[in-house]
């Protein structure tokens, strides 16, 4: 444990510093909005645009990486980031923050996927699970913890976008500064789609679905807290609740689907998240907040641990050295899912009314316990001893992430041995054998390589 922290200290730092500007950035936005005057679903279009620069940076970084170096890359990401954090307050326009979303979306999932990659290097099988949850913890506190930096200074001024900034731009010191070497980026085969869904139809709608309610919750939380007139502090608690009860419960209901039919989890889950998030459209209406704020807890303690048992349903049904192509894929459509749910949440809050965010956020699970009741009906459960352990995963995360997943350890690829030919074999020559199937036989139904010791090895 003490070897895995000596190891990769800096970068969690780096990383806790930029969640912290992060989680506040994401509050702080949304009631500079309403500040601004901005209509409520306009705001929802806004906030969307961070997941869609996410998207973008999800993809493209790696290919970066592979040319520039993660050095470079992190700091002109941080610097970027830190300089679009200051231009929402000195140009509080729509039009140009939507904008400034999908930049700073783009240089986020840059700078997670930089740590990750950095951290997973510096982690060993041993040390994999342990690093991966002391990750969890930085990215579940920073979000949490930058709320109560909204209480710092006055929203519609220009300290606390100063704050963040600097908070970004400290947290890449530490990276930068790292003794550790930088570590060769290799990008991940996703699945496709079409794969996806044949493997685990369930995986991938809940993952969608759980995209749309956590992008909702994460872009307009702060902004609903405003419309319902909570107090600044009041909305700082509201949404730390909700974060500080995913935590919570996330390994205590992954352990149980570890003991019983992961799908009857998801249901007992998701039935939960949408009886409490009709539950908070009363609570809102009383007096005492308290008993919002501990719905907001409950809340996100059943909503937050959704995502994981999701990724931990689908690997159930994979091979492990398919795992991290697979996770980087359903990252990606929970990302678009990510984009939707704002815009869908904003207007409904603002044709209908405020309450209609949780409503909608209750509707949505709904949908997953009534679409996992269905998988249930039409598949068999899977034997208990065939299913993997259940690894809690960050919900704002990289594609790098996946594969600090310990499941996956055993299937390292190993060193490729050198074979020696007695001749030389030319591209063109290796890529005509590469191409002959061992089992291929001929007119006659003879094997093709049955004469004599095979020219090439597929491993080596």
């Amino acid at each position: 444990m003490r070897a895995a922290l000596s190891a990769c200290w800096p970068l969690l730092l780096g990383i806790a510093l930029i969640m912290l500007g992060n989680g506040l950035q994401g509050s702080l936005l949304g009631i500079r909005a309403n500040l601004e005057g901005f209509q409520t679903s306009v705001t929802g279009y806004v906030m969307s645009a961070y997941y869609v620069g996410f998207l973008f940076g999800s993809i493209a970084t790696p290919r970066i990486l592979v040319s520039v170096g993660h050095v470079r890359v992190f700091a002109a990401l941080a610097s970027l980031a830190s300089t679009a954090t200051l231009l929402h307050a000195v140009i509080p326009d729509p039009y140009i923050w939507g904008i400034i979303r999908v930049i700073a979306g783009f240089c986020f999932a840059g700078l997670y996927i930089v740590s990750e990659s950095w951290l997973n290097d510096v982690a060993s099988n041993e040390t994999r699970g342990q690093i991966l949850s002391f990750y969890m913890l930085i990215v579940w506190g920073g979000m949490a913890g930058g709320q109560f930096l909204l209480t710092a200074a006055d929203p519609g001024g220009y300290n606390l976008f100063i704050i963040i900034s600097v908070l970004v731009s400290l947290g890449l010191i530490p990276s930068a500064l790292t003794a550790s070497p930088t570590p060769n980026m290799e990008q991940s085969k996703r699945l496709g789609l079409k794969k996806l869904l044949k493997v685990s139809p369930l995986g991938v709608v809940g993952v969608f679905v759980i995209g749309i309610t956590h992008g909702a919750f994460f872009a307009m939380a702060a902004v609903y807290g405003g419309l319902i007139d909570l107090s600044l502090a009041q909305i700082s608690v509201f949404i730390s609740a909700a974060i500080v009860g995913g935590a919570l419960l996330q390994m205590p209901i992954g352990r149980l689907s570890d003991k019983f039919d992961r799908r009857r989890i998801i249901l007992m889950t998701a039935v939960l998240a949408a009886v409490s998030g009709g539950a908070m459209f009363y609570l809102q209406m009383l007096d005492n907040k308290l008993w919002f704020m501990a719905g907001a807890a409950l809340f996100g303690g059943f909503c937050m641990p959704l995502y994981s048992l999701c990724l931990a349903y689908t690997n159930d049904h994979l091979e492990p050295d398919e795992m991290v192509g697979a996770s980087s894929g359903l990252i990606l459509i929970n990302g678009v899912g990510a984009v939707i749910g704002p815009i869908v949440a904003s207007n409904l809050m603002f044709f209908y009314s405020p309450s209609a965010f949780f409503l909608f956020l209750a509707a949505s699970f709904a949908f997953v316990a009534a679409f996992t009741l269905y998988r249930m009906s039409t598949k068999r459960a899977m034997p208990l001893e065939e299913q993997g352990d259940f690894v809690a995963m960050p919900i704002r995360s990289g594609t790098v992430a996946p594969t600090m997943n310990p499941e996956t350890e055993e299937w390292e690829e190993e060193p490729e041995e050198e074979v020696s030919h007695p001749f030389y074999l030319s591209k063109a020559s290796m890529t005509i054998l590469e191409d002959f199937d061992e089992d291929e036989e001929d007119e006659d139904g003879n094997s093709l390589m049955d004469d004599g010791p095979s020219l090439w090895n597929r491993n080596g």
